[in-house]
């Protein structure tokens, strides 16, 4: 596999996030140069020390400027995109700009491009987040015919946003003078939660061999299916201390969604109470010659306080 990126110019538009930071690795591991285009390029920087002198750059632009984004992907041998957005301009990033991103990697020659979207992507959804993620496939399969997508479900990692802000909260309400109690918001909501650095296999995978996987979807989960309460139980007993979880009903979650300032929004709630698992019948890892690692075997390793 490495074999067969070495040396190749991978653009990875969205670099500098989280899985930016985990794909650059497989990348550079498996000879490739890299690009990391970013309206922030600069938070990513720390990548360059991972390569050798002149295996890492890093160019600034925006999916909705059309023409620095075909200036960010000259000469690339292959395109990422791992721009995604849960609040703002959705369908200007997520739909209408991967348009002109999926367009800019066809007219640059460039042999492969994986898209990441997420499962539950669905154009009839009322969450502009769901409806905008499918609007962004259509515009691949649009812009760059033998594009592959990826759909992952949830995905997490050391660094994650996602694991560590339950765990950043168990850690608080244990350190307060009361009951350590924390709601559980959608309480029967089912997630198969993804490994980033097996997102980032999935990926390498894809860009290797575009003739075999180009113009397919996959969907990408863990090896577990978890309900969010026995997530939250999960991560309880590995940050330890007799946490006790309060499942909250719907309308009370809805409720509280609306308020200001509140770490969870009513899209969100949407998004849970749907599920992010991956269908039946869909390609998955499998069909990328993979094996997804579960999540119990970091849990512990990673919030045991």
């Amino acid at each position: 596999m490495s074999d067969l990126l070495r040396d190749a110019l991978v653009v990875v538009t969205g670099g500098s996030g989280f899985v930016g930071g985990h794909l650059a690795h497989a990348l550079l591991r498996s000879g490739a140069r890299l690009r990391i285009v970013s309206r922030h390029p600069e938070k990513a920087w720390m990548i360059r020390g991972l390569g050798d002198p002149g295996q890492v750059e890093f160019a600034r632009a925006d999916l909705r400027d059309g023409a620095a984004v075909a200036r960010a992907l000259s000469g690339a041998d292959a395109v990422v995109n791992l721009v995604g957005l849960f609040y703002g301009p959705l369908d200007a990033v997520q739909g209408r700009g991967v348009e002109s991103l999926a367009r800019a990697a066809h007219q640059a020659g460039a042999r492969a491009f994986v898209h990441i979207s997420a499962i539950g992507a669905d154009a009839a959804s009322s969450v502009s987040y769901a409806s905008s993620k499918a609007a962004g496939e259509e515009a691949v399969r649009q812009g760059f015919a033998g594009a592959t997508i990826l759909r992952p479900s949830v995905i997490f990692g050391q660094d994650d946003n996602f694991l560590n802000m339950f765990a950043r909260m168990m850690r608080m309400v244990k350190a307060l003078p009361l009951p350590a109690l924390l709601p559980v918001f959608v309480p029967d909501g089912l997630l198969q939660p993804v490994l980033v650095d097996d997102v980032a296999r999935a990926i390498v995978a894809a860009l290797a061999d575009p003739g075999r996987h180009g113009g397919q979807t996959y969907e990408l989960g863990g090896p577990e299916v978890v309900s969010m309460l026995e997530l939250n139980q999960r991560i309880a007993r590995a940050v330890g201390g007799g946490i006790h979880l309060l499942p909250m009903p719907d309308l009370a979650a809805r409720i509280f969604a609306a308020l200001p300032g509140t770490p969870i929004s009513a899209d969100q709630i949407a998004l849970l109470k749907a599920g992010s698992v991956v269908g039946d019948g869909a390609q998955g890892f499998a069909a990328l010659g993979l094996t997804p690692r579960p999540m119990g075997l970091y849990l512990d390793r990673w919030f045991r306080s």
